[in-house]
């Protein structure tokens, strides 16, 4: 049995436990900080070789080249072929979905000319090169390798540059499957803070990339955390959230199953659910205790449940919105008879499941929209991945001579204000004499 932590939105310290509740320590300590520098400093400054040692130590592999590490693309094909056909077609049919969706995400370069003729607008760009960071060995993630690698593509990307360690040389034809469905142009066997140091670098082998996108452990999120700014990224991802809202007339087996999905990450993963009605919070921890037995990852799911679940009882469904927002959880569910009425107080979510039958885990695979979201309340400020982390805006302006007169006058007067003499006499020498 587990027994879920009960909250209620009423109590004079609510916000005070809720918050005790959320809190999730994402640093690495630095012990890993000092061991991902000096991987960064050393890939940086040796390049292949630096990568090939640490792959070689940290993936138990005995390669001389970095040749070695590199998986032609009729390598993909060949997997993809071995693949089991149902598990290629449900590839296949996720990737036309993901397509699908992310196309209505592209932006286009926008310009417009005032009545002076000067012109002002955004140019739209792709990136040039992203790099992508896929988990190995015994974890099997093909579905976030069409989650990352889509909308780069969708977006334009010229190249897209695929990491995946195999460890003990555990390759999965899944995962290269899913690589050559999404158009994935390079793949390297490479993983950890060194496969993240040769993308954000470059080294004789491995292009250096604009952009590293893409899961991995902590010593990856670190490094990326370090190399930002050398390179972008897409996020540093924390422990997987779900947070249901539920009016109580959802069966409550769907439920506990829903909290289940996100549990079953791993033991930091965090599972919570709202509702009005007490009596089904109670019958939901019954359909815990009765289903939990059935699952193959019980344990990681029990202490995930013990240690960050909660079961909070509010008010009305408005309240729950407000513990919602709070939480600016990255799966919300909205398990309610009137989802789209409800989604209009959600102001913060990753992603959003209106209704009773929209399962969180149609959204990891196959839904359309992408699986990559906002974690540990950053959901506040940031967007799940799309397209347009992919592409890149410049501003457009080219005065006529009338507007470069009109402007310069109100710029000379400003730079003066500002004392930056030189900006003011640039503006000056464009204006006309009267």
């Amino acid at each position: 049995m587990v027994k879920i932590i009960r909250l209620d939105a009423a109590a004079s310290d609510f916000r005070k436990q809720l918050d005790e509740r959320l809190a999730w320590d994402s640093a690495s300590d630095e012990s890993v900080n000092q061991t991902v520098r000096k991987i960064l400093a050393d890939v940086r400054k040796r390049g292949d070789a630096a990568v090939v040692e640490y792959t070689n130590r940290f993936d138990r592999l005995t390669v001389d080249n970095m040749g070695a590490l590199e998986i032609p693309l009729s390598d993909l094909k060949a997997a993809r072929a071995r693949v089991d056909p149902a598990q290629c077609q449900a590839l296949e049919f996720s990737a036309e979905r993901l397509y699908a969706y992310h196309k209505h995400q592209k932006v286009a370069s926008w310009s417009y000319t005032e009545a002076d003729g000067t012109l002002l607008g955004q140019q739209v760009t792709p990136l040039d090169r992203v790099g992508l960071y896929v988990p190995g060995g015994k974890a099997i993630y093909p579905s976030s390798v069409l989650m990352n690698a889509i909308p780069a593509k969708v977006a334009g990307v010229s190249e897209l540059i695929m990491v995946v360690p195999t460890p003990d040389n555990i390759v999965n034809d899944m995962v290269l499957a899913a690589a050559d469905i999404a158009g994935v142009d390079r793949v390297f066997t490479i993983g950890g803070a060194q496969a993240v140091a040769a993308l954000a670098y470059g080294t004789e082998s491995v292009p250096q990339v604009d952009k590293i996108v893409g899961p991995g452990n902590i010593y990856v999120a670190t490094a990326k955390g370090m190399v930002f700014g050398a390179v972008g990224i897409d996020m540093i991802a924390g422990p997987s959230e779900i947070l249901v809202i539920s009016d109580g007339e959802t069966n409550p087996d769907w439920i506990a199953m829903d909290l289940f999905s996100q549990a079953e990450h791993d033991e930091d993963a965090q599972s919570i659910l709202v509702s009005p009605d007490a009596a089904h919070l109670d019958a939901v921890q019954a359909s815990i205790d009765k289903l939990l037995p059935t699952m193959e990852r019980a344990e990681i799911i029990r202490q995930s449940l013990q240690a960050r679940a909660a079961f909070i009882k509010v008010a009305d469904l408005d309240q729950a919105a407000e513990v919602s927002n709070i939480v600016a959880p990255e799966h919300l569910e909205l398990s309610v008879e009137e989802p789209l009425a409800l989604t209009k107080k959600i102001h913060h979510a990753g992603a959003i499941f209106m209704g009773r039958y929209t399962a969180e885990a149609l959204g990891d695979y196959c839904a359309g929209p992408n699986h990559v979201l906002p974690t540990s309340r950053t959901a506040r400020f940031s967007s799940p991945l799309g397209v347009y982390d992919f592409q890149k805006r410049s501003s457009l302006i080219m005065c006529s001579a009338e507007g470069a007169s009109k402007l310069g006058k109100t710029a000379s007067v400003l730079a003066r204000g500002e004392g930056l003499t030189a900006h003011a006499r640039s503006a000056e020498y464009r204006i006309k004499g009267d």
